[in-house]
């Protein structure tokens, strides 16, 4: 979503990339020739991948650590039957550009535990924190059982980590009963306080989905913004937009030291993906938002994608090579769900007619035009075919009902949604009713309110088939405190009768996929431009299995 940015031209352009990587970028030019042998590996090692020289880096003795290095917690996610993705990042000084460790490896300990006291620990091992991964250590943990909690913690030298609490998925054949998740997206640290990550820290949930704009990329006041700190003052470094890797690493340092998000990264596994604002605003492909070279924002991506790597719980598939990065994956909850991820930033086509608000036409109706790219659009409609899950949900980015702003013939729709896309979008719901999809819930965050919508065959004919449903979390800061009944309220609920729940306040949605129904509850605070606020249920709705649409409850 687009936002009144921040900070001047001059305050965005203070830092600029290495001259190793401006070097990189004379001689790779637009992201086709990657594709030559070796272009992708000389990106690569313009922003320092761990390549051999990393078993020869010098190893620190994790005992000199002075001060406590899990200044950003831990946190797990993408859990499967038997394994789980442990994460921590070593950061005594989390807002220094190093963060207050030399260029050496650590060895760092891990295990797991039945128990939150570590009598029955059931798995141990040693992991390496990479300097070239900014010390972040991500540990695949194999040989668990299925649909169980488990707490785990990190040791490096005499310091102890938070301890975490994660869980494993049901085996792919369970016939399990229920699963009850939470979807959040959107936290800009400077439009607020995290305290709904708080409420979700106590919530009893399987699994977290975060659907991106994890961090953003503008500038952030010595005060923290809406925050209005008077009790620090944030380093000058962030008063600016995020740039270069050490930008976007100092920025997760920001965000992931907030003691509500690590709350909730230690009491539930989170499967994430992203939007646009972990690498810039409204992005699309290989097409930045400001006149900038395609090979220079290229090497932006790289950056803000590595970073984001870094600082998430993802597995090793999910590594990035240079500016590309496979985040669309799938995962299975026993037989009543599947997960299929998507990407709607990576591979899709230009915002049509210069992005915004547009009146719809040829240019955004063009049948070639992609929000997913042909490669995942392939993979998630054959993933479809192969499916026996009751429920299949799509936890993606920007809003993929029709969303008309005013009810009247000359209406706009947002070119970033799927609105911009419509065609791309058909091809989806026609893959879907192909599959004999019964039970279709696409997931989805960005535009910082909650809605619930009936997915409709033909969005133009408000009589025609109701195919699936949409639930639209809220932000977590995003736009502010907000209000109930948003300025342009009467509007999108007359003009969008599909449009079954809208409102404008922060907070999360968590859903309870049953056999027989789901249902979706959507939380909300009363402010977070002050901390502490309580949390409400501004609506609950069911969608029953085999008869999509949404019910108010």
């Amino acid at each position: 979503m687009t936002p009144v940015r921040t900070g001047t031209p001059a305050d965005r352009t203070a830092t600029a990339h290495s001259p190793e990587l401006r070097a990189a970028a004379a001689h790779l030019g637009r992201r086709r020739f990657l594709t030559v042998t070796g272009a992708a590996a000389a990106l690569a090692f313009a922003v320092n991948l761990p390549t051999a020289g990393t078993a020869s880096a010098a190893e620190l003795d994790a005992a000199k650590i002075k001060s406590d290095p899990f200044t950003l917690g831990v946190g797990s996610g993408d859990p499967q039957p038997a394994s789980v993705l442990l994460w921590t990042r070593l950061a005594p000084s989390p807002y220094e550009s190093d963060s207050g460790l030399p260029r050496n490896r650590v060895s760092v300990r891990w295990e797991v535990s039945h128990d939150e006291r570590f009598t029955r620990i059931v798995r141990r091992g040693t992991a390496t924190a990479h300097p070239e991964f900014d010390h972040s250590v991500h540990v695949e943990v194999p040989g668990l059982d299925a649909d169980r909690f488990y707490f785990y913690r990190f040791r490096a030298g005499t310091w102890i980590s938070p301890v975490g609490r994660t869980r494993t998925a049901p085996a792919r054949s369970a016939d399990i009963g229920e699963l009850k998740f939470a979807a959040v997206s959107c936290q800009a640290y400077h439009d607020g306080y995290f305290t709904a990550y708080r409420h979700l820290a106590a919530e009893d949930l399987d699994v977290v989905i975060h659907l991106g704009d994890y961090l953003y990329e503008y500038a952030v006041t010595a005060v923290g913004g809406a925050r209005n700190y008077t009790d620090r003052r944030l380093p000058a470094h962030y008063n600016r937009e995020t740039i270069t890797l050490e930008d976007y690493r100092l920025r997760y340092g920001l965000y992931k030291s907030d003691p509500d998000l690590m709350a909730a990264h230690a009491a539930h596994p989170f499967i994430v993906t992203w939007d646009d604002h972990e690498t810039e605003n409204n992005y699309a492909d290989e097409t930045p938002e400001n006149d900038v070279p395609p090979e220079e924002f290229l090497l932006r991506r790289a950056a803000a994608y590595r970073a984001y790597w870094e600082n998430q719980p993802l597995r090793t598939p999910q590594q990035p090579e240079g500016p590309d990065m496979q985040l669309y994956r799938r995962l299975h909850f026993g037989r009543l769900a599947q997960f299929d991820i998507l990407d709607t930033r990576q591979y899709r086509s230009n915002q049509a007619y210069g992005d915004g608000w547009q009146v719809p036409g040829p240019e955004s109706e063009d049948p070639t035009r992609t929000m997913t790219g042909e490669t995942q659009e392939r993979w998630l409609l054959n993933g479809w075919r192969q499916s026996r899950a009751i429920w299949n949900v799509v936890p993606q980015q920007v809003t993929f009902a029709q969303r008309r702003d005013v009810p009247r013939p000359d209406f706009k729709l947002s070119m970033d949604g799927w609105d911009g896309y419509p065609a791309s979008r058909k091809r989806i719901l026609d893959g879907a009713e192909a599959a004999g999809l019964d039970n279709l819930m696409v997931l989805t965050g960005d535009v910082h309110v909650g809605y619930g919508f009936d997915l409709k065959a033909d969005f133009n004919d408000p009589g025609s088939r109701t195919v699936g449903t949409e639930i639209v979390a809220t932000s977590i800061t995003s736009g502010k405190d907000g209000a109930d009944k948003p300025a342009n309220w009467d509007n999108l609920t007359t003009a969008n009768p599909h449009m079954k729940f809208y409102n404008g306040r922060r907070g999360y949605v968590t859903v309870t996929l049953g056999r027989q129904e789901a249902r979706a509850d959507f939380k909300t605070v009363s402010a977070v431009t002050t901390p502490g606020a309580p949390l409400s249920t501004a609506g609950s709705f069911v969608t029953e299995a085999g008869d999509p649409g949404l019910k108010p409850v």
